[in-house]
């Protein structure tokens, strides 16, 4: 039998939409959390984006809202706001990327939370820390490429055009920040006994990992060159080209540049030649290096050079498209593409757990909900009224998908 989760017994109330927040609550649910998504009655928007099979039900909203528990709530009427602070009674974090105002206004600010629930760990997802001139400032995922310059290395690393990054890794990066700071809080609270308020900022986050990778120079004071890491912003690192595709590698340590010229038959370039002498004089002619990998890729096929390369140990792999990802033969070993029977939805293949866990391991026990699945069982759960509860399916601020209504 399948242990407990790790956070079985954590109750989240997941008040976030798009990706950055469902994806933080979603981590906490495959371990165990019990998550109430509160949603809108027009839903999370990521509900829209097709394909999909039914109304709703979009392929992102799958893929990033499994293990929760849906609840609408119309938080611009009273009576909702009400029941939300009832379920928050029975909460112990919080996650919303409402900005702060907006949930003042609504009646939602920290000293109702606090009031409702002192062990309360909420968690606050901004674009930016709030006592800065940005604070107000809408935010989404090309917006902090921007900010944090993402584009702009590109052209550096021979892009013709500034242009983002084809996969929103701010959102999930920040994403995955928050869970490891609620688990952090929730530790805190376990010794102390007191909840706490916790701001993510989305640009600070961010901008912190850039400036690390990439203050080069400017780390000193005063500055000792530019900024910048030279490896990372060489315009010829890239999958290199092969007599039939691509490939990619990476020479590092002194071993694997001495193993990459014994596959050519000249060991001794790396005693003669001052550029290969260490790693700092490696990162010096960084570019120079990487052209002579790309004019010694393009003389054997991909097969060949990564046969060659595996024997020498030196890292490679082919260059995958998204569909050959798809059937990666380790990624199919491991399982991490899972095939599961959602209930309406029908067969659909979802990203699993990538941890393994010797005790309590990560599990995907719900199926991501339809909008308003759940909301009359976890508003009973909170204690409400069934007359409140009536009211609010009478007046819409709440909504409840009768049976009838699945397909």
């Amino acid at each position: 039998m399948t242990a407990p989760g790790a956070l079985s017994g954590v109750r989240v109330i997941d008040m976030t939409s798009v990706v950055m927040g469902p994806y933080a609550t979603q981590i906490m649910g495959d371990m165990g959390a019990d998550v109430i998504k509160v949603e809108p009655p027009a839903g999370d928007t990521t509900r829209k984006i097709s394909p999909m099979r039914n109304p709703n039900m979009g392929y992102m909203f799958l893929n990033l809202n499994r293990n929760k528990r849906s609840l609408v709530l119309n938080l611009k009427l009273k009576p909702a706001v009400d029941a939300l602070l009832s379920v928050v009674r029975t909460a112990d974090v919080l996650v919303s990327n409402v900005r702060p105002n907006a949930l003042a206004r609504l009646g939602l600010d920290l000293g109702a939370l606090g009031a409702a629930n002192s062990r309360l760990v909420s968690v606050s997802l901004v674009g930016f820390a709030q006592e800065g001139p940005y604070r107000a400032m809408p935010v989404y995922e090309d917006l902090i490429q921007g900010l944090t310059t993402i584009p702009s290395l590109l052209v550096e690393t021979g892009s013709e055009q500034p242009h983002y990054v084809p996969y929103a890794f701010n959102d999930r990066t920040v994403g995955l920040h928050a869970a490891v700071t609620v688990l952090a809080a929730l530790l805190w609270r376990e010794r102390t006994g007191k909840g706490q308020h916790i701001e993510i900022p989305m640009f600070e986050t961010m901008a912190q990992g850039i400036l690390g990778e990439h203050l080069g120079g400017e780390t000193f004071a005063p500055p000792l060159g530019p900024m910048g890491y030279r490896r990372s912003l060489s315009k010829n690192r890239r999958p290199y080209r092969t007599k039939d595709g691509f490939i990619c590698v990476i020479i590092y340590t002194d071993r694997q540049w001495q193993a990459f010229f014994d596959l050519q038959d000249d060991g001794r370039r790396i005693a003669e030649d001052e550029r290969f002498r260490d790693i700092g004089a490696r990162t010096q002619h960084i570019d120079e290096l990487y052209q002579l990998i790309a004019e010694a890729m393009a003389t054997r096929t991909t097969t060949e050079w990564l046969e060659s390369l595996q024997r020498a140990d030196i890292p490679a792999t082919p260059l995958h498209t998204l569909e050959s990802l798809l059937s990666d033969p380790h990624l199919e070993a491991v399982g991490l593409l899972q095939t599961v029977e959602h209930p309406t939805e029908g067969t659909v293949r979802q990203p699993g757990h990538p941890a393994r866990w010797s005790e309590s391991p990560p599990a995907t026990t719900r199926h991501a909900p339809r909008l308003g699945e759940h909301s009359v069982e976890i508003l009973q759960e909170a204690g409400v009224s069934a007359d409140h509860i009536a009211h609010l399916l009478q007046t819409g601020a709440t909504v409840q998908p009768q049976l009838q209504e699945q397909p």
